[in-house]
C-alpha cells in the first residue's frame, strides 16, 4: 500500500509538472495574441471600416512572415498562438451563445436542418470524386472534401486520426484548406450586395459554405451581429455532422483495410464540447436571469477572446508551404470552394 501511495504521488507530482510546464511554455504566444489585438483595436478605432476581427487575421498572417519576428512565431510563440486559436476560439463561440436565444435555434427549422445536410454531402463527394480525377496523392481528396464539407484543420485531423493518412497529406491539405478559407474572409462580403443577399440571408451562406469556425465568424461579422448569429448557427450545425462523417470513414477505412488502428486510439467526442457550451449559454440567454452588464460583459470578452483566436489561426498560415501545395492541389481547391459556395447559395434562396 505504501509503494501503490508513493506511485500515485508520483504520478500527480509529474502531472502536475506537466501541466506546469506547458502552461509556462504558453504565455509568450498568448502575450502576442494579446498584443495583436490591441493593434487591432487601434486598427479599428481608426479605420471603422475595417472590423477588429478582420484586422487580427490579417496581422496574425503579416506578424508570421515579418524577418526577426517569425521564429519567434514558430518557436516560443507557437504553443500560445496554438492554444489561442483553438480554446480561445471556442470559449468566444460558447459567449457567443449569450447573444442568441434558443428560439432563434428552434426558429432555422428542419429546411435548414435538411439544407446543411445536402450540403455537407454535396461537397464531400464532389470534392472526393474530384480530387480522384485530379490524380492527388495519398488520402489528400479525402481529407480537402472533409475539410471543405465540415470545419477546416479540425475535421481533417480527426478525419485523419481514423483514416490513418500521412502527415504530407495531412500538412497539404490544411494548408490548402486555410488559404481557402482565410480568402473567403475577404471575397465573400465582396459578393454580398451582387447576390442579393439581406444580412441574415449572407450569414447563412457564410455559416453554410465557409471552413473553419474562426473563419465563418472573420466573414460574417462584415454584415452585422445579424448576420453573425445566423452564421453561427448553421456553422454549428456542420459541425455537429463531424461525429457521423468521422465513424463512416472508420467503418470504410475497417471495411478496406482489415485490422487498421487509429494513431491516438481515441474516439471524437459525439457533440463538440463547445457546441454543447454554446446550447447550454443560449439556454441560459433563454431563461432571462441574466442581466443586461453581464451581456455586456459577455460581449465584449466574446469579441477580445475571438480576435485574440484569429490572431493565433493567421499566424499559423504558411505561405510558402501553401506555395508548394501544387497546381492539381489549387485546381481542386477552387473547384471545391464553387461546389460549396453555389450549393449553399442555392440552398439559402430555398429555404429563406
Amino acid at each position: 500500500m505504501a509503494l501503490l501511495n508513493r506511485t500515485v504521488r508520483g504520478a500527480e507530482t509529474e502531472s502536475t509538472g506537466r501541466v506546469s510546464r506547458e502552461t509556462s511554455s504558453s504565455w509568450p504566444g498568448l502575450g502576442m495574441a494579446a498584443a495583436g489585438v490591441l493593434v487591432a483595436w487601434g486598427v479599428h478605432q481608426l479605420v471603422p471600416a475595417v472590423p477588429m476581427l478582420t484586422a487580427s487575421v490579417v496581422l496574425g498572417i503579416a506578424v508570421a512572415h515579418l524577418p526577426g519576428v517569425r521564429d519567434l512565431v514558430r518557436g516560443a510563440g507557437r504553443p500560445g498562438l496554438s492554444l489561442a486559436g483553438r480554446r480561445l476560439m471556442r470559449i468566444g463561440i460558447v459567449l457567443l451563445g449569450l447573444g442568441l436565444g434558443l428560439d432563434q435555434v428552434l426558429r432555422l427549422g428542419w429546411a435548414t436542418v435538411a439544407m446543411v445536410a445536402a450540403v455537407v454531402a454535396a461537397t464531400f463527394f464532389g470534392t472526393l470524386w474530384l480530387g480522384r480525377r485530379l490524380g492527388l496523392p495519398g488520402d489528400q481528396p479525402l481529407l480537402i472534401a472533409t475539410g471543405y464539407s465540415i470545419c477546416g484543420a479540425s475535421a481533417i485531423g480527426a478525419v485523419s486520426q481514423v483514416s490513418g493518412s500521412d502527415e504530407e497529406d495531412v500538412a497539404a491539405s490544411v494548408a490548402l484548406v486555410t488559404l481557402c478559407g482565410t480568402l473567403a474572409i475577404a471575397v465573400l462580403p465582396l459578393l454580398q450586395s451582387p447576390l442579393g443577399l439581406s444580412d441574415p440571408a449572407f450569414g447563412r451562406w457564410v455559416g453554410a459554405s465557409v471552413h473553419d469556425v474562426g473563419q465563418v465568424v472573420a466573414t460574417a461579422q462584415t454584415a452585422g451581429p445579424g448576420a453573425l448569429g445566423e452564421a453561427v448557427l448553421v456553422k454549428l450545425m456542420r459541425v455537429a455532422l463531424l461525429a457521423p462523417l468521422v465513424a463512416a470513414v472508420a467503418f470504410s477505412v475497417r471495411a478496406r483495410r482489415q485490422g487498421v488502428r487509429t494513431p491516438s486510439g481515441r474516439r471524437p467526442a459525439p457533440v463538440p464540447l463547445f457546441v454543447a457550451g454554446f446550447l447550454a449559454a443560449a439556454a441560459l440567454r433563454a431563461t432571462g436571469v441574466l442581466p443586461e452588464a453581464a451581456l455586456d460583459w459577455a460581449h465584449t470578452a466574446q469579441e477580445l477572446l475571438l480576435a485574440a483566436a484569429l490572431f493565433g489561426l493567421g499566424s499559423a498560415v504558411d505561405l510558402p508551404r501553401l506555395a508548394r501545395t501544387g497546381g492539381r492541389a489549387a485546381v481542386l481547391g477552387l473547384g471545391a470552394w464553387l461546389v460549396v459556395a453555389g450549393v449553399s447559395y442555392a440552398g439559402v434562396l430555398l429555404t429563406m
